[in-house]
């Protein structure tokens, strides 16, 4: 019986940890906090299942896909769906008024939903 318990745990948990599916960007808060430096509040929402799944960055693009600020996530949010967090200090240059926030996940990579969104003009 214990070899059969052992048998079902070695298929199944490998399939169980992409289970969760990959990051997605629920909703993108930005706060201008000088000329061209901007604050992002993102939340994120993956069904993390621990350290071997879970949402671990977002970042912030140009609609060009240059990469203008990272937030890494250092650990799995498993009873905090969705969570928030923030990054300050991204600079944009002026010519940039719409950006995209993407989520990634440790085991799937980039490829949930995204946001673009507009910059403040205020």
């Amino acid at each position: 019986m214990k070899r059969i318990a052992t048998l079902i745990m070695i298929l199944v948990l490998p399939a169980l940890w992409t289970y969760a599916g990959e990051a997605d960007v629920m909703d993108v808060k930005i706060t201008r906090e000088g000329e061209t430096v901007y604050r992002f509040a993102v939340s994120v929402l993956h069904a993390d299942t621990g350290w071997k799944h879970y949402a671990d960055k977002w970042e912030v693009l140009t609609p060009d896909g240059d990469i203008l600020g990272v937030r890494t996530l250092l650990h799995p949010h498993v009873n905090e769906q969705p969570f928030t967090r923030s990054l300050s200090g991204v600079k944009i240059p002026a010519t940039v008024r719409q950006v995209i926030v993407r989520a990634r996940d440790s085991v799937h990579g980039y490829g949930g939903k995204e946001l673009q969104v507009n910059l403040p003009t205020d």
